[in-house]
């Protein structure tokens, strides 16, 4: 929207000048100037039916509903009967406003009820009092609220039995708690479980699920030290078409073996950081109709798991693999998915080593390939990404993260990948802005990011290194530096960077003196700084 003329603006209007609303007014007072006519006495908005101020308020943010509000009675009322989404602090000081609160939000469908960590939340008897206000929620998502028990989401979960999403971290009830909740929803269709404290312990935990919630479609489970609790409410999920497991203790394989058998619809499944092996991957192919896998940082998982899968999976559109460094996954296993799954169309590769072999196979097969990222790879270097540029003609979008390339391969993205739209460069040594520049000058239709460090930084820090004659770790962005440091064209450090070098150099040779009078317990202070 463009600014109008400042003749045309109308005056401010002092507040304190402004007279007040009378109690029996259902409309804002008279403002009327007497040299300006953009504020006149007349509300228009009386002419609007109240679903339409709904539908306007609607479209305001946050803030500006809050300030609308204010403004008569019947924007007050309207403003709060319009209102489905709320989200509040739900500290425990705060429950003596809970029946105001809801009397005037009587229409509220979703609610987050979020509390700070270090602070006491609100407990049972505020949880029933909101189910017992809000008799339509529909979704509800709470945050370290940390005093409700498992009876409170019993009672909660009678009153409120349309719930349809339900989302929980940080919080203290267990078992009981969620198993009143799949026993009263009948309609719930999306859970997630992150951190629940009370289903920590492993010893007599009760088994949650499935209850009646037979509709469930997404679940979600985080950080639960004893998630195989869940599996029950897995198994029994047989219209399950998501399912997500971050960092959830248990030996799976077995449990994704019955999985894999009983949920037959399942489309999306996503496994980090988990306790899986190639048994359990190779029983995850019996999901024939999956379209979506993340498989993150599997220490167990190998080729052999990744083969099985693709062979049998071939409808997968989405594919990321973190392999954690471990060469546990490499150009035999992307070979089988660039062989089985045509219509890949993402494709994201973390710690992962391709070579040229596999990138062509999956060039030349997978002719929807939009989307590609590679990141923290040893092996990804211009000729790399020469292949790709020469051979996926459908690649829309490439990232490449700390990655040891240069601006030779920025060259070649010039004439390849008709169809690209976005690159991102991000840590990778050899790439210098100048190359930026120049591919942006030479597409001018595409959006070239680049987050590299300054390489006079770099040069001063590894310089120091080598004057101190100590060995210092070095992180992957480094090592893939220096493998292309002779395709790299640094420019030449400034005066300043020189000296504050040389000065480096001198700091690390009188330290290094004085520490050696120490003994071998400086040498470890020193490995560990």
């Amino acid at each position: 929207m463009g600014q109008s003329s400042s003749r045309s603006r109308p005056r401010s209007v002092n507040p304190a000048v402004i007279p007040p609303l009378p109690a029996d007014s259902d409309k804002p007072g008279d403002f009327t100037s007497d040299t300006d006519d953009a504020i006149s006495g007349n509300d228009y908005t009386l002419n609007l039916p109240d679903e339409c101020l709904a539908c306007i308020f609607q479209s305001l943010s946050s803030g500006d509903r809050n300030q609308s509000a204010l403004v008569c009675r019947r924007w007050l009322r309207i403003d709060g009967q319009s209102r489905y989404r709320l989200s509040l602090n739900a500290k425990s000081e705060h429950t003596s406003v809970i029946p105001k609160l809801f009397s005037r939000f009587d229409s509220v469908t979703k609610l987050a009820l979020k509390c700070d960590r270090k602070s006491v939340s609100i407990g049972d008897d505020a949880l029933i009092l909101i189910s017992l206000k809000c008799r339509n929620l529909t979704r509800l998502k709470l945050r370290a609220c940390r005093a409700i028990t498992d009876d409170g989401m019993a009672a909660f979960a009678r009153n409120c039995n349309s719930l349809r999403k339900f989302s929980c971290g940080s919080c203290s009830f267990g078992a009981k708690g969620m198993n009143a909740l799949l026993n009263n929803c009948e309609s719930l269709e999306e859970l997630s479980v992150k951190r629940l404290s009370g289903v920590a312990d492993g010893v007599g935990v009760e088994p949650i699920g499935p209850g009646k919630a037979a509709g469930l479609k997404v679940l979600c489970l985080k950080d639960l030290y004893n998630g195989q609790c869940f599996g029950p409410l897995i198994i029994g999920s047989n219209n399950l078409r998501c399912l997500k497991l971050f960092r959830c203790s248990a030996d799976w394989d077995s449990l994704l073996l019955v999985i894999a058998h009983r949920i037959t619809g399942l489309v999306e499944l996503h496994l980090e950081k988990l306790q899986v092996s190639d048994l359990g991957l190779s029983a995850i192919s019996s999901c024939v109709n999956l379209e979506i896998l993340h498989l993150v940082k599997l220490p167990a998982s190998t080729n052999a798991g990744l083969m099985a899968v693709a062979e049998k999976c071939n409808l997968i559109r989405k594919l990321h693999i973190d392999g954690w460094k471990t060469n546990r996954i490499s150009d035999d296993g992307l070979i089988a998915v660039a062989t089985h799954c045509p219509s890949l169309q993402e494709l994201v590769l973390i710690g992962v080593n391709p070579t040229r072999l596999s990138l062509e196979k999956l060039a030349i097969h997978c002719q929807n390939l939009e989307r590609l990222a590679l990141c923290g790879s040893d092996t990804i270097g211009d000729a790399e990404i020469s292949c790709i540029a020469s051979k996926c003609i459908a690649l829309k979008k490439l990232c490449i993260k700390s990655c040891p390339v240069s601006d030779h391969g920025m060259e070649a993205l010039a004439g390849g990948c008709p169809n690209l739209v976005k690159v991102k460069f991000k840590k990778c040594m050899g790439v210098t802005s100048e190359g930026a520049d120049w591919l942006r000058a030479s597409r001018g239709s595409l959006a070239v990011n680049l987050d590299a460090p300054e390489p006079e930084i770099q040069d001063a820090s590894a310089s120091d290194q080598e004057a101190s004659g100590i060995e210092i770790p070095q992180t992957d962005g480094q090592n893939r530096g220096i493998n292309t440091a002779s395709s790299c064209s640094w420019r030449p450090m400034s005066f300043k960077a020189r000296l504050g070098l040389l000065r480096g150099r001198s700091l690390v040779a009188s330290t290094l003196r004085r520490w050696s009078s120490f003994g071998g317990s400086c040498h470890n202070n020193l490995e560990r700084s």
